[in-house]
């Protein structure tokens, strides 16, 4: 199991908009996170900055990075552009995160 963490950036007054379109994620998208290997899932929001901390873990990551080439989430990431920093694809602008430490 590979864990993922990652730092995307959301506009400071969409706060709310963010957390709606996420408790009403397209049953498509949520179909395509799990065929591509997706599993515990969770982001969180630092509220002073609108930073967005993203933690999931994939079996094969290869597998889940193929995710960004399908329709599917292009359209979401189309759908999000609006209330978060994008790259020019739309793709939400990330940073990485390296483990340091894991307590099983």
């Amino acid at each position: 199991m590979k864990r993922i963490a990652q730092i995307m950036y959301l506009n400071k007054d969409k706060y709310q908009e963010y957390q709606q379109r996420h408790e009403n994620l397209w049953p498509e998208m949520e179909q395509a996170l799990k065929a591509h290997g997706a599993t515990n899932y969770s982001i969180f929001l630092n509220k002073e900055n609108g930073e967005l901390f993203a933690y999931l873990e994939v079996q094969d990551e290869k597998r889940y990075n193929e995710i960004a080439n399908t329709e599917i989430c292009k359209k979401w990431w189309h759908y999000m552009a609006p209330i978060m920093e994008t790259n020019k694809d739309e793709s939400p602008k990330t940073l990485d995160l390296s483990e340091l430490f894991h307590l099983d």
